[in-house]
């Protein structure tokens, strides 16, 4: 059995909803054993770029990529598969730390 976390909101410091462990079996098909970290961005058209605005870890059956969700709404995905509980939702590099919020 592989525990993972799972969070609806978590906004790369901290879960603003329910912080809940979540399981799955360890046993079959290598994309089924690992948590999921679903990273979500927003489109800024003044800029053209996309922006971080929150994180949802879970339990689901994982599949790494980019998806884009909305004409706006960009998905990343990525998985892991090394420990338990290795989905923290802190391995988004594109992020910034925002001023005086505590970043452990």
């Amino acid at each position: 059995i592989r525990f993972c976390n799972e969070c609806d909101f978590f906004d790369g410091f901290k879960c603003r909803s329910h912080m809940k462990r979540c399981w799955k079996f360890n046993l079959f098909l290598p994309h089924n054993r690992s948590c999921t970290t679903d990273h979500y961005y927003f489109g800024d058209r003044a800029t053209g770029r996309y922006l971080f605005h929150f994180t949802k870890l879970s339990c689901k059956p994982c599949e790494e990529g980019m998806f884009q969700v909305f004409h706006d709404l960009l998905r990343e995905t990525h998985c892991c598969t090394n420990r338990h509980m290795c989905n923290t939702g802190k391995d988004n590099l594109e992020k910034s730390a925002l001023y005086g919020e505590d970043a452990d």
